[in-house]
């Protein structure tokens, strides 16, 4: 990009926009429908609604699928794997909280 040129980015927040459907995250983290329905069934996602025609999903499953594809893809990380390994990650994330307002 030249200096003189600009670039205009949009985005929302999602929480602010009641989520994101089953289509729209899919498209956010390019993958197929399918990929997610099984995150979900692993219990990697929880989308509010019951069912996936009414499905939601917080802009904190954007990251979640993108580090699952990440994993799954560069270590060849089964989905049960993917689960675990996002679970001891916000535990950590969670301890470092803790550690810092104790410091």
């Amino acid at each position: 990009m030249k200096s003189n040129e600009t670039s205009n980015h949009t985005g929302c927040i999602l929480e602010e926009e009641g989520g994101l459907t089953l289509g729209e995250l899919c498209r956010a983290c390019a993958v197929h429908a399918e990929h997610i329905i099984e995150l979900v069934d692993e219990g990697v996602l929880e989308p509010a609604g019951i069912e996936a025609t009414q499905w939601r999903f917080s802009g904190v499953c954007v990251h979640r699928v993108n580090v699952v594809v990440r994993l799954q893809r560069d270590l060849g990380v089964n989905l049960a794997g993917a689960a675990v390994i996002l679970d001891l990650m916000e535990e950590i994330r969670q301890l470092r909280g803790q550690l810092n307002r104790l410091e």
